[in-house]
């Protein structure tokens, strides 16, 4: 009869247990040395190790002669585990035994002794099941049971379980296993079935498997079902999933703003038969990369990619600010939520989120107001403000130029004002300042926040107002050397009576303000 790979792979010793290094030396150890616990509680996500780790445990315990802390899978205990000969080793699904007669039923058989091995091992798999009842009625059994008796009690949702239960086990947290490690493993299990495979293919399958072995070996023995030699491409057919390659041209398209190439790999997944939610997760998947790349000094520690992968990562990455990429992973999230529910309109929502995410102007978000305004930042760095890119260009006919007698009486003159120095930034954040600075005057508080901060060229600060009525009753309030505090607390430096002066806004301060005023 034929046996699913990761059944006919499941490690018989704890060192045959890939990834879990910090829990089976530990238990090795305890069997070695005859000090094990009468309850463990095994935790962690599908597919890492907790009930192979419980089954060899169980053997270990039984074992007559173990080899350094594992079974040596050739004494009759051992057999007799293996082989399901022997009532002593019991395992129990909770998913479908939850009741409080199921526990009863444990409750009552914990008395006898073992028929046939030295302890009695009851495995409780998908331990967070149990109804309230049955969880009472194991207490008291969990915490001092006979001595003939070990209960090991595994589950993926530890935050189900009581506290009186979790505090009564010895407890070990499973991780998700490393891709390298299950690569590692993939490889041996390929080379031993005779598998013909290309080794990047064996990487695409272990991230798909997110650091679970039995879903890598799942996934393995599925690519492997044609008969023909694993490759990538192969891998990508037989599971949905779209190419890196592919993502990155999707990623580039957005950032360019190239509407054909957006809808080109849209299309291409629904021509393919895949599923538009599977590349939407790898989607997200890749900006994920992206904002790891952007943020943190020592990314490839956090990424999984070969040194190729992570240099066009990062290439790709500088297209876009961390604010942009924040706001394009809420529209995906967004948009994969309501895929979960759209039924046969996916293609319709995936191309709508695609578009939007190529220009913040049609998102009014507070992620596309805060990419919008990390874009006027930069272009105020290196030197212009950028024209808006969803205002056209007006088309202008044309018509003979107005005389300049008829314009100066048609257009009344603008008073002049003193133009504000070049280098003059708007201080962020005034909004706040304000506040502080007023010290709970609700009198003279909206006056205050008409006002507009400056950081002049020559290290002089000033406030200023469009009005002298609003500035005369800020000065009437006689909270200058508060204004000036605050402004120095914001700045981060010490600001001197004569480096500060209350004045009028112009025309070219005022434009100089308008990022400030977006973000208050």
């Amino acid at each position: 009869m034929y046996q699913a790979l990761y059944r006919k792979w499941r490690p018989q010793t704890f060192d045959d247990v890939y990834g879990q290094e910090h829990i089976t030396s530990i238990l090795k150890y305890e069997t070695q040395n005859d000090r094990f616990s009468h309850a463990y509680l095994f935790c962690g996500s599908r597919g890492t190790g907790k009930t192979t780790c419980a089954k060899i445990l169980a053997k270990a315990v039984n074992c007559e002669s173990p080899v350094n802390g594992s079974p040596c899978n050739k004494c009759a205990s051992c057999r007799a585990i293996d082989g399901e000969m022997t009532t002593d080793v019991l395992e129990m699904d909770a998913a479908s035994n939850n009741g409080v007669d199921n526990i009863r039923d444990i409750r009552d058989e914990v008395v006898y002794l073992p028929t046939m091995l030295k302890y009695k091992v009851y495995i409780v798999d998908e331990v967070h099941m149990l109804s309230g009842s049955a969880f009472n009625a194991l207490l008291k059994t969990l915490e001092e049971p006979p001595s003939h008796v070990i209960f090991i009690l595994a589950t993926t949702e530890l935050h189900k379980l009581p506290a009186t239960i979790v505090s009564r086990c010895q407890r070990f947290d499973f991780r998700r296993i490393y891709t390298n490690v299950l690569v590692e493993r993939l490889e041996l299990i390929a080379k031993n079935e005779g598998i013909e495979y290309e080794p990047d293919a064996l990487r695409t399958i272990a991230k798909m498997a997110q650091g679970g072995m039995r879903d890598a070996i799942s996934l393995l023995e599925l690519c492997a079902g044609t008969r023909n030699a694993v490759t990538v491409s192969l891998v990508n057919e037989t599971l949905g999933s779209g190419s890196r390659q592919e993502l990155e041209n999707t990623v580039k398209a957005i950032a360019v703003q190239n509407y054909d190439a957006i809808f080109s790999a849209v299309q291409s997944v629904v021509s393919s038969s895949r599923d538009i939610s599977v590349f939407w997760q790898d989607l997200l998947a890749y900006y994920r990369d992206m904002l790891v790349m952007k943020t943190t000094e020592n990314a490839t520690a956090y990424l999984d990619l070969s040194e190729n992968e992570s240099e066009q990562l990062k290439r790709i990455a500088d297209m876009f600010t961390k604010e942009t990429i924040l706001r394009h992973c809420r529209i995906l999230d967004e948009s994969l939520y309501a895929m979960q529910k759209a039924g046969g309109s996916k293609r319709t929502l995936a191309e709508m989120a695609l578009i939007k995410m190529t220009d913040s102007a049609l998102d009014s978000s507070n992620e596309a107001l805060l990419a919008r305004i990390a874009k006027l930042e930069h272009a105020l760095l290196v030197g212009g403000v950028p024209a808006r890119a969803e205002t056209a260009p007006s088309k202008k006919a044309d018509k003979p130029a107005t005389p300049p007698e008829v314009q100066k009486k048609s257009e009344p003159k603008a008073p002049v004002r003193t133009s504000a120095p070049t280098q003059t930034k708007a201080i962020r954040g005034w909004s706040e300042i304000a506040e502080a600075a007023a010290m709970g005057d609700r009198a003279v508080l909206p006056f205050l926040k008409m006002g507009k901060a400056f950081d002049g060229a020559d290290g002089k600060v000033s406030v200023k107002f469009p009005n002298d009525f609003a500035k005369t009753m800020v000065e009437r309030a006689s909270i200058s050397d508060n204004i000036r505090v605050a402004l120095a607390k914001s700045l981060g430096r010490d600001i001197a009576a004569d480096s500060f002066e209350l004045g009028i806004i112009t025309r070219e301060e005022d434009a100089l303000s308008d990022l400030d005023d977006l973000i208050v």
